[in-house]
């Protein structure tokens, strides 16, 4: 008997993918009778006029049977005399490309359905696409819905030869192209006498011959650890399950990215206590000697893993809003989640032609080549030599929505260059030399809202009480350090970006940093408070209506934004997020300067 073979179901929407997988189990009596019994009497006020409709098996969703697509992905687990499958009947709406996508990253094969009728769709080659990108080797195409062509061969012929154009640039280890129709049954479980000309297997006879083995690398072993486990002073753990290879007790390995050794002292699988653990099992390891090791870390044996904060990615993006460079994100691969940033989209893909597009962002459904920056340097391989530690996703840090998924290419060898240079006289002593705690108080808020006036009125008073400052002004810095940046998206991101890195280096030097800046968005905000450090970070939202700055507009800005002179304008036509959980807020509608510069003094506790 063939071992599991995990497959999914993918094309164009209403290509018949839910119908060719209900058909299959209804003609290879895979279903239970009261399954049969209830399809029978859903199929009566079904969309086939009481014929049985197949399709009911697999959308189970009540929006699914009222539109007759499917939204959701749907497994089924079933068995044949020779096999045992898990089936991943995906959606075929570009709406619903995520939902195919997850399907996708967990199968083995792919049986991508096309109408006969339509032929090779812009949805077929990018499910296509998707599909190669997670990883996936084995291709069936079925050529659906033939009896609409009145099963006309040299029809599938020429699809066929579209098919082949399309695939030919990819790497595929096999694929099979076979006419079908869902609806009447030829060729899923039995050969069709209305297509003698195909003398091929079906489909279900082809899904169960098919061998999809993938020889794993053997060499070296890994685990990346998922847990670290200490019951008591005694003993301490690190859990996981093995990815690669074999270890034994007494093995010398290496943790990265730290790149400390030890050696076995104990294997555990469950609670029982082995000499030697293998690929693919759950196992508990306990080292000889005390090294840093934590949840994310990897540990290996005889394996060469890159270590690097640099990656050259491609990705696919689900996420309804549009990525530009400079965004933030969290990024979990194996089971590392790092912050990370997306330094520079390279190029998109374009899903018909294959060709790369210069762009500067990219939406929905979109793949992309990305170099990705993490906050701290990580254990990683390359796709094709590791699917485990080679795929990541990106998250978004304010909603928890999973943004993209995506494959590391390679690292980005720059970062192999660099060394921090450890000095002499820290931050700390720079600090006590001027007796005080170096912060950075980041005023945001609407332009009028009085932050630059408040920042200047703070620092006036910070220095009467003899503290060391440096005032950062938004106007000012992009006449200087950022005047080769713009008002779009990407480079309001890198001018905050910039003047973060500026204030943490003040802070180093023992400075107190005030910042005036709009900072309109609040994962900007959220990666500078990263950048200085959470405990040195003051966000200050200067809060005043729209109304109410546009009643001052000191520059006139407001006006010339509404006559559409000064596009992407923050509270005209470009959003502001107001903080959720500031650290301090100052309305300054109805108060006195120096009464605001007073409830931030006694809020940051530097009362004289």
């Amino acid at each position: 008997m063939q071992s599991l073979l995990k497959f999914i179901t993918c094309g164009s929407v209403d290509d018949g993918k839910s119908t060719l997988i209900g058909h299959m189990l209804y003609d290879a009596k895979l279903l239970f009778a009261d399954q049969e019994r209830a399809l029978e009497l859903d199929s009566k006020v079904g969309s086939r006029n009481g014929e049985v409709d197949y399709s009911l098996l697999l959308d189970g969703l009540m929006a699914e049977r009222e539109q007759g697509i499917t939204i959701d992905v749907a497994y089924r687990y079933f068995s044949t005399e020779n096999r045992s499958f898990i089936v991943a009947d995906t959606p075929g709406h570009e709406e619903y490309t995520r939902n195919m996508a997850v399907g996708a990253s967990y199968a083995d094969l792919a049986v991508v359905l096309i109408d006969a009728s339509q032929g090779v769709l812009v949805q077929t080659k990018r499910h296509t696409r998707i599909c190669a990108l997670m990883g996936i080797k084995h291709f069936v195409f079925a050529v659906n819905k033939m009896d609409l062509v009145g099963y006309d061969q040299e029809k599938f012929k020429a699809i066929k030869k579209d098919i082949r154009m399309m695939t030919a640039e990819y790497e595929l280890e096999s694929m099979h192209i076979i006419p079908v129709s869902a609806t009447e049954g030829d060729n899923i479980t039995m050969k069709s006498d209305n297509m003698t000309w195909y003398k091929d297997d079906t489909l279900l006879g082809y899904l169960e011959k098919i061998d999809v083995h993938h020889v794993e690398d053997e060499d070296g072993f890994l685990l990346p650890v998922q847990r670290v486990v200490r019951p008591d002073h005694t003993f301490r753990g690190f859990q996981g399950q093995v990815r690669a290879g074999s270890l034994k007790i007494g093995d010398a390995i290496t943790v990265l990215p730290s790149k400390e050794t030890a050696n076995v002292k104990s294997l555990l699988v469950g609670d029982v206590k082995v000499d030697e653990i293998v690929n693919g099992q759950p196992v508990t390891i306990e080292l000889d000697k005390e090294i840093d090791v934590s949840r994310g870390c990897v540990i290996c044996k005889d394996r060469k893993l890159e270590v690097s904060n640099l990656l050259s990615t491609r990705l696919l993006w689900m996420d309804d809003s549009h990525l530009v460079a400079g965004k933030n994100y969290f990024l979990k691969l194996g089971t590392k989640m790092i912050p990370a940033t997306v330094m520079n989209i390279k190029y998109k893909l374009d899903v018909n032609e294959g060709t790369h597009i210069p762009v500067d962002r990219i939406y929905k459904n979109e793949i992309a080549k990305c170099e990705i920056a993490v906050s701290d340097k990580i254990a990683f391989d390359c796709f094709d030599d590791n699917e485990n530690l080679g795929s990541f996703i990106l998250i978004d840090r304010v909603t928890n929505m999973t943004s993209a998924c995506g494959i590391v290419l390679h690292s980005l060898r720059r970062s192999d260059n660099l060394t921090w240079q450890e000095l002499d006289i820290t931050r700390q002593f720079r600090a006590e030399q001027k007796g005080q705690q170096p912060k950075t108080l980041w005023f945001t808020g609407l332009s009028g809202a009085g932050k630059s006036t408040l920042a200047n009125a703070l620092e006036q008073r910070l220095v009467s009480m003899g503290k060391h400052t440096m005032l950062l002004d938004g106007d000012n810095i992009r006449m200087g350090l950022n005047r080769n940046l713009g008002f779009k998206e990407q480079d309001r991101i890198e001018n905050i970006r910039r003047v973060a890195e500026v204030a943490k280096l003040m802070n180093d030097a023992g400075l107190i940093v005030l910042t005036s800046f709009i900072s309109p968005y609040a994962n900007d905000r959220q990666r500078a408070r990263e950048i200085i450090g959470t405990e040195d970070f003051v966000e200050i939202y200067v809060a005043a209506s729209l109304e109410e700055c546009e009643k001052r507009d000191v520059k006139g800005l407001y006006q010339r934004a509404r006559k559409g002179e000064i596009p992407n304008f923050t509270g005209i036509t470009s959003p502001y997020e107001v903080p959720e959980h500031p650290d301090i807020t100052i309305n300054t509608a109805d108060k006195a300067v120096e009464d605001c510069v007073d409830d931030i003094i006694k809020i940051l506790g530097l009362e004289a």
